[in-house]
């Protein structure tokens, strides 16, 4: 029997000879990633094993991007003693405020992870780097300071689930619809601790951008993370990067897979995640009703340049309704530039809205736009519960840029269609 991407990825990095779903084996990782909110308990933990030294400061990454710039003197005084850290053992991968962005953004855009790799993050959505045909695992504290010291963690092996996109794809429907339309489909639990595979022939025309959205939010259906296989427009992406470019894997012809779907998207719209789950999905055109009070346009899922493209498409020359207030919030550094130097931000910000810092910020309710009781937003962000980002009695919808665009301008819930056609 054939084996699956991950398998081959797990295999790879381990010393077994042939694995096996729900078998435990001990693998050896590539990267490792931690950021500003998990790292002073990973440090702690590695205190306490009594730890010499760090596996390799070459391949770990410490990321300040939750809270920053600090919030409180709580998260300054957490920044300070990761950045101790980071000199204490030599780390030269530290990255501040204004020399990175959003940790999942910047990772890959600066060609760190590479086809073939496996990555532990301390975060839920290192599964992003999925979209470049790695894997990548979020895990807890005490894994990534075991992790931190040995370079290496114990793994039980997923099974896989294939999801075959079929069709054409609509215009303004892009990686963020599909991945809400699937976990719609399947519910939050619906792939518990299983590895997300995406393929089909919609897959070939998204681009980078779109596939890491589509790998983020894999985590929202419970599972351990989502992948797709490498293909030109993946190994046009990596040319970029000097050196070695990764190793690709692919799923084999008869491989075993727990349980393979298929959707047909020829037909969906602009998908939107209601409060709060982002299984609770609608099409838009279901929820033009809905007033707002806030826009989020960034973050992890959808803080790329592409995205923000295609908001200011929809903002130029255009206000945002005075009721609204616009936060737009490049997923890094690099974004950020481009978008000064395309003057894309400045469509943001003559339209009314305002452009922070690269952060991770609202999206987790901590910093730099939090809800109050009984407000309602629209973000592009990965997440709604309850309280997500802020007052428990506040509401946060999940969409792709475009909606979230011409929601600001409306002031509600809207079609870009609304938009262009005004």
């Amino acid at each position: 029997m054939g084996m699956a991407i991950a398998e081959k990825i797990f295999l790879s990095r381990s010393k077994e000879e042939e694995i096996q779903p729900g078998q435990i084996i001990t693998v050896k990782i590539d990267l490792l990633m931690g950021n500003d909110l998990g790292l002073p308990g990973v440090i702690s933990e590695f205190r306490k094993i009594g730890a010499k030294n760090v596996f390799d400061r070459n391949r770990i990454f410490l990321i300040l991007d939750h809270l920053i710039p600090s919030r409180d003197v709580l998260s300054a005084e957490n920044n300070k003693l990761i950045k101790a850290f980071a000199k204490e053992y030599k780390i030269e991968n530290f990255f501040d405020v204004g020399r990175a962005g959003i940790e999942h953004v910047f990772l890959t855009e600066s060609g760190y992870v590479k086809p073939g790799q496996l990555i532990i993050g301390g975060d839920s959505h290192t599964c992003t780097y999925g979209a470049l045909g790695a894997l990548g695992l979020g895990m807890g504290n005490t894994d990534l300071a075991y992790c931190l010291a040995f370079g290496e963690t114990w793994v039980k092996v997923p099974h896989t689930l294939k999801f075959i996109l079929k069709g054409k794809r609509p215009k303004w429907v892009g990686g963020k619809d599909l991945i809400l339309y699937v976990i719609g489909q399947i519910g939050v639990e619906g792939a518990n601790y299983k590895v997300m595979e995406f393929s089909g022939e919609v897959l070939h025309t998204l681009s980078m951008s779109d596939r890491f959205t589509l790998c983020n939010m894999a985590v929202e259906a419970g599972a351990k993370t989502g992948i797709i296989e490498p293909d030109e427009r993946t190994l046009q992406f990596m040319s970029a990067f000097p050196g070695n470019g990764g190793k690709v894997f692919c799923s084999d012809p008869d491989a075993s897979y727990d349980h393979i779907y298929e959707f047909e998207v020829s037909q969906l719209r602009p998908q939107v995640a209601c409060p709060y789950s982002p299984a609770n999905i609608k099409p838009v055109e279901e929820l033009s009703n809905i007033p707002i009070d806030q826009v989020v346009i960034g973050s992890c899922t959808n803080g790329r340049i592409e995205d923000l493209r295609i908001a200011a498409e929809l903002l130029r020359g255009r206000s945002i309704h005075r009721d609204v207030r616009l936060l737009v919030i490049p997923g890094s550094q690099r974004v950020y530039l481009e978008a000064l130097q395309e003057g894309v931000a400045e469509v943001f910000i003559k339209a009314g809205g305002v452009v922070t810092n690269a952060t991770c910020g609202p999206c987790l309710g901590g910093h730099l736009g939090i809800l109050a009781e009984g407000e309602t937003a629209i973000a592009t962000t990965n997440r709604n519960f309850v309280g997500r980002m802020g007052h428990p009695k506040s509401e946060v919808y999940l969409s792709n840029p475009a909606v979230a665009a011409a929601s600001a301008i409306k002031g509600r819930i809207a079609s870009p269609e609304e938009v262009i056609q005004t």
